[in-house]
């Protein structure tokens, strides 16, 4: 989606742009190949400039879900996990809190009014929500006014 949306309006060299490699191959394999090809990529350096989230009802990110064990992943940058059973897709390859720790930008995009619980307590610090831990060199929150309804007057111009 980010590419037909977002990466094919901006100059970004081809070889900047990672996908996830999931044609043909089982979670675990794709999740693995994919760590390969990020690493290889940063040499030692951030996995990325700026990785773009989003904020689940259920305060999930990437595909970082509450009691997932992926949350408690502190090495590796990719895994394969699996998404509640409501999810319509319940095999997932994610990057992990590692991955996005190591990042030099975190910008979550979020809207409507069925997140505005959910952002105001992972913006007063309560981290029982797995987007609330996520960190990286800076982390943005971008919210439409539904989404920031729930927030104090000093929050929303934070």
């Amino acid at each position: 989606m980010a590419g037909e949306a977002l990466l094919s309006r901006v100059a970004i060299p081809a070889a900047n742009v990672h996908r996830v490699p999931v044609v043909g191959r089982t979670p675990e394999a794709a999740a693995a190949e994919y760590e390969r090809e990020l690493r290889g990529f940063a040499g030692g350096g951030a996995p990325f400039d700026l990785v773009l989230l989003g904020l689940g009802t259920d305060g999930h990110t990437a595909s970082l879900f509450p009691g997932s064990a992926s949350l408690r992943e502190n090495e590796r940058w990719v895994v394969s996990t699996e998404a509640p059973p409501a999810s319509p897709v319940k095999e997932r390859v994610t990057i992990t809190f590692a991955a996005i720790a190591a990042s030099e930008r975190g910008l979550f995009l979020v809207s409507g009014a069925s997140k505005r619980e959910i952002v105001a307590r992972c913006l007063e610090g309560d981290r029982a929500d797995p987007a609330a831990r996520v960190s990286a060199g800076v982390v943005e929150w971008l919210l439409d006014r539904d989404a920031a309804s729930a927030l104090s007057g000093d929050q929303k111009s934070s």
